[in-house]
């Protein structure tokens, strides 16, 4: 069943990719479908905070849509435009990062079985912080993902998943074409 369900999450993710790959709002609409998938297999494996992410992921995937389609709070109604991050979300960003990373560690150390709380921790907490900013549409939301993406490719083989690592180094690859990508996309849009 996991290997099946694995397959699954991997088909969804690349489709997911694709989207996110071209700015295209329907990535959120994946985000919607890839957390019921990943909270099975990460809790079958002991992978606790990823298994939480996914609840976040979900509420963030029906926020980002909002975001995408409308501009979310601006008074414009229009969709939201590709920016860089601006310095005040830089600050949040790793604020947000620090206390999250330093609690889930503390927490799956503590309460859990975990074997890797401190590794976990870090990867669901940047994870937090990448999905705020591609929901903010933040290019540089890439750059967190190309880490969180890194670090996933041996946490997934240490903990012996298969189909995830192989997943998660496509993911890293795309990052750094999607950044490229997205400067693009910002530059043209600017054009407009």
């Amino acid at each position: 069943m996991d290997h099946f369900l694995e397959i699954l999450g991997f088909s969804v993710g690349l489709l997911y990719l694709w989207w996110e790959y071209h700015a295209d709002a329907r990535v959120w609409l994946a985000s919607m479908v890839m957390p019921a998938i990943s909270m099975w297999i990460y809790f079958s494996k002991g992978i606790y905070a990823d298994f939480g992410i996914n609840i976040y992921y979900l509420v963030m995937a029906v926020y980002g849509y909002a975001v995408w389609r409308t501009g979310g709070l601006r008074k414009a109604k229009k969709p939201q435009p590709i920016t860089h991050t601006p310095l005040w979300a830089w600050c949040t960003a790793l604020g947000a990062l620090g206390a999250i990373w330093a609690l889930l560690a503390w927490f799956l150390g503590n309460y859990t079985d975990s074997t890797v709380p401190v590794t976990d921790a870090f990867t669901t907490a940047l994870s937090i912080v990448a999905t705020w900013m591609l929901a903010r549409k933040f290019a540089e939301q890439w750059l967190a993902w190309m880490l969180v993406d890194i670090v996933c490719v041996g946490l997934y083989a240490y903990k012996g998943l298969v189909f995830y690592p192989v997943l998660y180094s496509i993911y890293t690859v795309i990052a750094i074409f999607g950044y490229r990508k997205w400067l693009r996309l910002m530059k043209s849009q600017d054009k407009k």
